[in-house]
């Protein structure tokens, strides 16, 4: 169960492959179960209900973001404690991280639940759907604590190589949470408040069956009690390494608020529309996002093996893979996307505001394989400052300045704004290969250097 995976040796492609694969079906339940919410409540509560499932989840999604990002210090410390074949260093480094993450579980949930007034005027909530927005962030918030240690231990798995026991404990998860969403919004008719509940009860008990596992499993690290402590050093690595990270997402999840609170001063039917667009978002880049997080943990195992060649290889082998599947979810998406929308809504107007937003990824679509393969890479190369700078430019001066621009247009449309997404992964695309450029140009240098000498 769950078996660890040595990402250092054998064929490339088929170990990033073998790799990625249980992260992709993880991402998929784990879009499964934040999907549900939106379409049991879609089926079986009104337009209103939809709006703050749409809006709430919109901002944990973000919140979720942050936290995998920040998480990615510890994917990257016991990556490279695992390839250096380092077993006490990487328990200490997961001692550290647990401490670090539970004052952060703390804090969130006290800015979540006491805040979720404020944050559901800042998002610009509709007055028809406010109280709605805010008992989901409320709710949600409570749950604050099992979100991340939830995805504190997807980063150690995704460190010591182990990708299936997150997909075991998701798949259980994605259970409990589907009987969840049918037993109290289409039974009891709680609407937005038993999506909320049933999606933080499924967390829960992930972590739960996490942790029965991990007892059971014989792990590449050694740990104990007495490695739970702040270690100064450790903790301010993985901040360094995971803050970066963390910050790009809090701002790329800002930028996509800001268009949720552009769209939401458009009206209800607008607002369930995006929101309904960005569920299906999450389904059809499952695959450039699963190789985004094999990509940093497969990179991160290789360059503390000393193998940076490995990398660049596993690198390109990604991003044409991704780029093959990019492809088809272009077609289906631009010119199906009504279909997609239809899964999660039954309202004909939000289906038909959601097609067109979806058009504007189904660009992005043929973009993303490239950007996610290369955050991935630099992630597992340390270079999270990188991907922290080329996310913040996508975010802030592509993607919002445009959205803010066509909302101001006569007759906008959700395609129009939409477009901000893939002009912002155009120009990332861009920085990433000049970086990528840079690091090659200097690498030869070294190795001429050495030789000279």
């Amino acid at each position: 169960m769950g078996k660890t995976h040595n990402l250092t040796e054998g064929k490339i492609l088929g170990s990033l492959i073998r790799f990625a694969v249980p992260v992709f079906f993880t991402l998929f339940l784990q879009a499964l179960y934040g999907g549900v919410d939106l379409l049991v409540v879609g089926q079986f509560a009104n337009t209103t209900d939809v709006s703050g499932v749409a809006t709430g989840s919109m901002l944990l999604s973000t919140v979720t973001m942050i936290i995998t990002g920040l998480s990615m210090g510890i994917t990257i410390l016991v990556g490279e404690r695992i390839g250096k074949r380092d077993p006490e260093e990487a328990g200490r480094a997961i001692g550290s991280g647990i401490c670090l993450f539970a004052v952060f579980a703390v804090l969130l949930t006290l800015f979540m639940t006491c805040g979720a007034e404020i944050l559901a005027k800042l998002l610009h909530a509709p007055d028809e759907a406010f109280s709605e927005t805010v008992t989901y962030i409320r709710i949600c918030g409570g749950g604050s604590l099992f979100i991340v240690a939830y995805n504190v231990l997807g980063a150690i798995f995704r460190g010591i190589g182990d990708s299936k026991t997150p997909l075991i404990t998701v798949m259980i998860a994605c259970v409990i949470n589907i009987g969840g969403d049918l037993l109290l919004v289409a039974v009891f008719h709680m609407g937005t408040a038993g999506a909320a509940l049933a999606t933080v009860a499924a967390q829960a008990i992930s972590v739960v069956v996490s942790f029965v596992i991990i007892r059971r499993k014989t792990l590449p690290f050694h740990f104990s009690k007495r490695y739970v402590r702040f270690t100064k050093s450790i903790v301010g690595t993985e901040l360094r390494l995971g803050a970066p990270v963390a910050l790009q997402e809090l701002l790329v999840g800002i930028s996509f608020l800001v268009i949720q609170t552009v769209v939401n001063s458009f009206g209800v039917v607008a607002s369930a529309g995006i929101g309904v667009g960005e569920k299906v978002c999450v389904f059809i880049m499952l695959v450039p996002s699963a190789y985004m997080q094999s990509m940093s943990a497969f990179v991160a195992q290789n360059m503390g093996a000393g193998n940076p060649a490995r990398a660049k290889k596993a690198l390109w082998y990604g991003v044409i893979t991704a780029f093959a599947v990019g492809l088809v979810m272009f077609y289906i998406t631009f010119f199906h996307g009504d279909l997609l929308s239809s899964i999660f809504a039954k309202d004909l107007d939000v289906i038909a505001a959601s097609h067109s937003y979806l058009k504007a990824y189904a660009i992005d679509c043929m973009l993303t394989p490239f950007l996610f393969c290369f955050t991935g890479y630099y992630n597992g190369c340390e270079k999270t400052l990188f991907v922290m700078i080329q996310g913040i430019i996508g975010a802030f001066f592509v993607r919002i300045p445009i959205v803010y621009m066509v909302s101001r247009m006569a007759g906008a449309t959700l395609f129009q704004i939409g477009l901000g997404t893939p002009a912002s992964s155009l120009v990332q695309i861009v920085l990433c290969l000049g970086m990528f450029i840079h690091l090659e140009k200097k690498s030869r240098k070294r190795v001429l250097l050495a030789e000279i000498e």
